[in-house]
C-alpha cells in the first residue's frame, strides 16, 4: 500500500476491521513516515450487469443507488448507517441471483421496498421520480396505497397485540 503522506510503499497494518458484508477497514502506518491513513478493502464483483431501459448495459454501480436513496432521503430523519445497509442488502439481494445480468427496473423496485421500509416520504419521493408521476393524481393514488397498507399493518400489531 503506498502511503498518501510520502508516496512510500512500506506501510504497516495496526488495526483490521470488518465494517460490513464484504468491507473491511485497515488502519495503516507509513514506515517511512510513521504517519497514519485509513483504506478499506471491498471484494470486487464488478461481473455484474444492468440492462437500461433503451437496451444498453452497463455494470452495476452501487454509488449510483446510494445516491439515488441519498437524494430521496434528504432532509429526512434517516441515518447514514440505514442508507448502507439498505444499499448493502441491495447488492446482496442482486448478486445472489446469480444472474449475469439483472435489469434496471429490478433495481428500482428493490430501492421502492427499502425506502418504503425506512421512510415514507423518501419511497413517495423515489416513486415519483422512478415511475414518472405525471400530475398531482398519481402523487394521490401512491399516497392511498401507502396509508393503506400502513393501516393494515398497524390492525394486523393490534390484534397481536390483544391475543397475547
Amino acid at each position: 500500500m503506498k502511503c498518501p503522506f510520502c508516496s512510500s510503499r512500506e506501510t504497516s497494518v495496526i488495526e483490521t476491521r470488518e465494517t460490513g458484508e464484504e468491507t473491511t477497514r485497515r488502519r495503516r502506518q507509513c514506515d517511512k513516515c510513521r504517519k497514519r491513513f485509513t483504506t478499506y478493502e471491498k471484494i470486487d464483483n464488478s461481473n455484474l450487469r444492468v440492462i437500461k431501459k433503451d437496451g444498453n448495459r452497463e455494470s452495476f454501480d452501487r454509488e449510483k443507488v446510494r445516491k439515488g436513496i441519498l437524494r430521496a432521503c434528504e432532509k429526512r430523519p434517516v441515518s447514514m448507517e440505514e442508507i448502507d445497509k439498505a444499499v448493502d442488502e441491495i447488492e446482496k439481494t442482486l448478486r445472489n441471483k446469480h444472474a449475469p445480468e439483472v435489469k434496471s427496473s429490478v433495481i428500482g423496485d428493490l430501492v421502492m421496498k427499502y425506502l418504503k421500509k425506512l421512510d415514507s416520504v423518501a419511497y413517495i419521493r423515489f416513486a415519483s421520480v422512478y415511475r414518472s408521476f405525471q400530475d398531482i393524481g398519481e402523487f394521490e393514488k401512491e399516497v392511498k396505497l401507502l396509508k393503506h397498507k400502513s393501516n393494515v399493518n398497524n390492525h394486523k400489531l393490534s390484534e397481536a397485540k390483544h391475543k397475547k
